[in-house]
């Protein structure tokens, strides 16, 4: 039987069934960054998993939605990361170097995470065949930096700029990065990232 409903509609679930729904997750990973979206059929994962295809719908109700949680938790792990190191931090120069160098930092750790993110954002697709995970899904983060930007501004730190457009910019320099890094192992991720952040930082000051 399937967990009873909690208020609001969420299923309550127990440690047992998040560590189900992590492993599946783990290997949903790895069998794409393996074999690409196409190929990873849940009776693939279900096989790196060492489990039936059953355990996995039984958690999941359908290919895509594993996929969006595999999405949900590689983020969720990168903003974990972010806002540990960002606690205490008061001013936006600082806040915006840190976001970039440990987003960099805890993804440099998990490639296998990012090869597995760009075949989703690639291939995965609403039921009117528009990608899953188009530019506008970005928006929490758009909004996020717009905050720290702001901030930076307020307090002198920054030139005025549109917040919107550095936003995007921020975002999109990450993004860049991560794929030429996964295009090429070889590429120096730390120089990159150390280059970058001097760059955007001289982008918003005075």
């Amino acid at each position: 039987m399937r967990p009873e409903n909690e208020p609001g509609g969420q299923k309550s679930r127990s440690f047992i069934e998040e560590a189900r729904r992590a492993q599946i997750v783990a290997s949903a990973v790895e069998v794409i960054a393996e074999v690409g979206f196409t190929h990873a059929s849940l009776a693939r994962i279900a096989k790196h998993a060492g489990i039936s295809k059953g355990v996995i719908s039984y958690h999941f109700g359908s290919k895509d939605e594993l996929m969006e949680e595999v999405v949900a938790r590689v983020y969720g792990s990168i903003g974990e990361s972010v806002t540990r190191r960002m606690e205490g931090l008061r001013t936006a120069t600082e806040m915006v170097r840190t976001h970039l160098q440990t987003v960099a930092e805890h993804m440099r750790g998990h490639r296998t995470q990012l090869i597995a993110l760009g075949e989703i954002f690639y291939n995965l697709r609403t039921a009117d065949n528009k990608p899953r995970y188009g530019i506008n899904a970005s928006e929490e983060i758009f909004r996020a930096m717009e905050e720290v930007y702001r901030l930076g501004q307020e307090s002198g730190e920054f030139r005025e700029f549109d917040r919107r457009v550095m936003a995007i910019t921020h975002s999109s320099a990450i993004d860049a990065m991560f794929a030429y890094w996964v295009a090429n192992p070889d590429h120096d991720l730390d120089a990159h990232v150390r280059e970058l952040t001097d760059f955007i930082e001289r982008a918003c000051r005075q």
